[in-house]
């Protein structure tokens, strides 16, 4: 399978880095992985500092993968035992074919805690800190605050089926989390939608193009009306989680 053969190559080429433990969350742990659709999203222990001879040996990994056909998936934050505690910190992180630095943020932290899948090495229980409760209310109400509500209001990025899926499915997510106080996987968070007032037709496409086949492209007029349901509805409903929850 295209998705084994990656991470065999993945793990092989790691060794030189000798990581202490490599980790999957999101879909590929948590039972909604969909082959060619969704992201490979793992997280590698390094055992000590990360410097710029890491940094190259990372950045030549992920170009020797190229020619694997699901690579542009693979997605690895790099962090060292040291750098774990900090949830807020950024780290070394290969994603959408470049570097990038950002955060392991408590949701991927609780994710790793609970159903985290060990690709090699030590477990999450044994090297990651644990997630508060509190800290993992106070991220999901900020992401939905300051990343996603502002978000809705520039209208062009809503005619992108990502913006669409991962608005909408990462609501639900949230609001699943701030009123149970447990994650859901994204395909759970498609069936919370309906009861929370999302659009029929919205969540019907989604379901779509994420578990049909083969799905059809969208036509531009309805991505221009998906884009018009989508923020129409997602808009208010964030303000109202944000004032039941912040």
């Amino acid at each position: 399978m295209p998705t084994t053969s990656l991470l065999d190559r993945f793990l092989d080429g790691l060794t030189p880095l000798r990581p202490r433990a490599v980790w999957a969350h999101g879909s590929l742990a948590g039972g909604d992985y969909q082959e060619g659709r969704s992201d490979l999203d793992l997280i590698a222990v390094l055992p000590g500092p990360v410097r710029l001879g890491s940094v190259r040996r990372v950045v030549a990994l992920h170009r020797r993968l190229r020619a694997e056909p699901l690579a542009p998936k693979l997605h690895c934050s790099y962090v060292t035992p040291a750098t774990l505690g900090d949830p807020d910190r950024s780290h070394l992180t290969w994603a959408h074919g470049r570097v990038l630095r950002r955060p392991v943020t408590p949701v991927t932290r609780r994710e790793l805690h609970d159903f985290g899948r060990v690709l090699y090495g030590g477990s999450p229980a044994g090297l990651l800190p644990p997630v508060p409760e509190r800290q993992l209310h106070d991220f999901a109400v900020r992401d939905q605050r300051d990343h996603w509500r502002p978000a809705v209001d520039k209208a062009r990025l809503w005619r992108q089926d990502v913006w669409v899926d991962l608005g909408l499915l990462t609501f639900a997510r949230a609001t699943v989390t701030l009123r149970d106080g447990r994650l859901v996987s994204k395909r759970e968070a498609l069936a919370e939608l309906p009861a929370l007032g999302a659009p029929v037709e919205v969540v019907e496409d989604i379901a779509h193009r994420r578990y049909d086949d083969d799905p059809a492209p969208a036509a531009q007029d309805w991505r221009d009306r998906r884009a018009e349901l989508t923020r129409a509805y997602l808009g208010p409903a964030i303000d109202a989680l944000v004032t039941a929850y912040g």
